[in-house]
């Protein structure tokens, strides 16, 4: 198996606006605008909850995307994660994909139909909290594989 390298680029809201925003800190109070997460969850009903990951390699050869919702990912405890999209399509482009550095002070809301891989990270584990619908692993979960249909597997470097 070759390994497609994919270098890794800090997050900011202009370079992830394609797949989704990046939600940062605001004071108390702030008026709702367009910084806040624009989320989609009216074809279901809502789901929030902690998943506990254990660490994973830094790579890929398969991406997912959910149509129905946006997506809401951040880690907990302050711990800095790592994230593979492309914009969403019928299938992810892999001239398309980028990865991302995502600090551990933010979250990131996933646009309808962004693919993504990940989270990966360093440490050993790590809880993430989750934002979709209810049943988005069941009846929302598109997987595509980028090592059957491309022959691509990628490393995040």
């Amino acid at each position: 198996m070759t390994l497609t390298p994919l270098h890794l680029e800090p997050i900011t809201p202009e370079t992830f606006a394609p797949f989704g925003q990046q939600i940062l800190p605001t004071a108390d109070g702030k008026p709702y605008d367009r910084t806040d997460a624009q989320l989609e969850l009216s074809q279901g009903i809502p789901r929030f909850y902690i998943m506990r990951l254990t660490q994973r390699r830094r790579q890929f050869h398969r991406m997912t995307h959910h149509q129905r919702c946006t997506q809401c990912l951040g880690s907990l405890h302050g711990q800095p994660w790592l994230l593979a999209v492309a914009p969403p399509s019928p299938q992810p482009d892999p001239q398309a994909i980028r990865a991302f550095q995502i600090p551990g002070d933010c979250f990131v809301k996933l646009h309808q139909g962004t693919w993504h891989a990940g989270p990966y990270f360093d440490a050993d584990v790590v809880d993430f909290y989750n934002l979709e619908l209810s049943d988005t692993n069941i009846t929302d979960h598109v997987t595509y594989d980028l090592q059957a249909e491309h022959g691509l597997t990628f490393v995040l470097v």
